[in-house]
């Protein structure tokens, strides 16, 4: 079995857990782990593989550890290129979700970020998704065009007609740019990962025999880490945007206006460095499922009562 699918099968079960182990894993650092360490790392857990995972005050055992999680995709065993390992979420999209929220009056400036945006985030949800399903290459330059288009298309449209004056309600203007984000964000995970639903993804049992494809697994999957995106970029656009209205009323932002953008840019950064660990958290990387959950071909493929699946990042 691939050693960071064991792990998360039999480790870290709680949220709490989870969380510290993914505060771990998105250390800025593993961005630069080299090629050699990487290899050192996974054979010090492919040699001790009976021991190593429940070894984890050993210093050693537990940084061979890190370096896989945040490094290996744990379906196929393949390297996680650096721009779209989990620790660059952050770094990545934070510049972009701050422009996105920042009130502008010219066209290029609504369009470089949000197209950023949907750019950066089906790349990294195509690579980071399930990858136990067939998916060509033609296949996939098709469905990641479709999906920029489609998701930089409903992000910018709104922000066309907010630069147009269209709408005139105070209340919407300031918050309609944070919703259109959480929602471009959604659409990005559901439409990015869309054949995980349709083909299904392999779902094995405690000791990483495959039983079958699952569709339902493949759709539970598809929605728990849309949800999890929608907590992040939605907390992460609405209070910076509350702690705004607030600032816009002290005597510090009619002497400074222009500080406004620094407060903003710093709250973004904060919020979004403690709820990248949280959305992360909420769900387990390999999840658990019911047999009698899943299709009737595979409750008859087996006799396990609970089976497991990748649910990607």
């Amino acid at each position: 079995m691939e050693p960071n699918a064991h792990f998360w099968m039999t480790e870290r079960q709680s949220f709490f857990q989870r969380f510290v182990q993914w505060t771990e894993l998105l250390d800025p650092t593993n961005l630069f782990i080299s090629i050699s360490k990487i290899e050192k790392a996974r054979q010090l857990l492919l040699t001790n593989e009976d021991g190593s995972i429940h070894d984890l005050q050993d210093k050693r055992i537990q940084a061979a550890w890190n370096r896989s999680l945040a490094t290996v995709h744990p379906d196929n065993s393949r390297l996680i290129p650096g721009p779209f390992r989990p620790a660059a979420l952050l770094p990545f999209t934070a510049p972009m979700v701050f422009l996105s929220l920042v009130q502008v009056k010219s066209l290029k400036s609504i369009i470089l970020p949000q197209l950023s945006f949907c750019t950066y985030s089906t790349a990294f949800n195509l690579i980071n998704g399930n990858k136990s399903y067939h998916r060509g290459l033609y296949e996939t330059v098709l469905l990641a065009t479709g999906v920029i288009a489609s998701t930089a298309f409903f992000g910018i449209l709104p922000r066309l007609l907010l630069m147009k004056n269209v709408v005139k309600n105070v209340f919407l203007r300031e918050t309609l740019p944070a919703a259109i984000l959480t929602q471009v964000s959604a659409l990005s995970v559901a439409t990015s990962r869309s054949l995980e639903p349709v083909r299904g993804i392999e779902v094995m049992d405690k000791e990483g025999n495959v039983i079958g494809y699952s569709r339902r697994a493949g759709t539970k999957a598809v929605r728990d880490t849309t949800i999890s995106r929608v907590v992040l970029f939605g907390t992460s656009a609405f209070i910076p945007e509350v702690f705004a209205q607030f600032f816009k009323k002290t005597p510090l932002f009619v002497r400074y206006p222009q500080s406004l953008w620094t407060l903003k840019l710093s709250c973004t950064i904060l919020v979004m460095g403690l709820m990248v660990p949280v959305s992360f958290s909420m769900f387990p990387q390999i999840q658990r499922i019911r047999r009698g959950q899943l299709e009737q071909e595979i409750q008859s493929a087996t006799e396990e009562t609970e089976l497991f699946y990748n649910r990607g990042v």
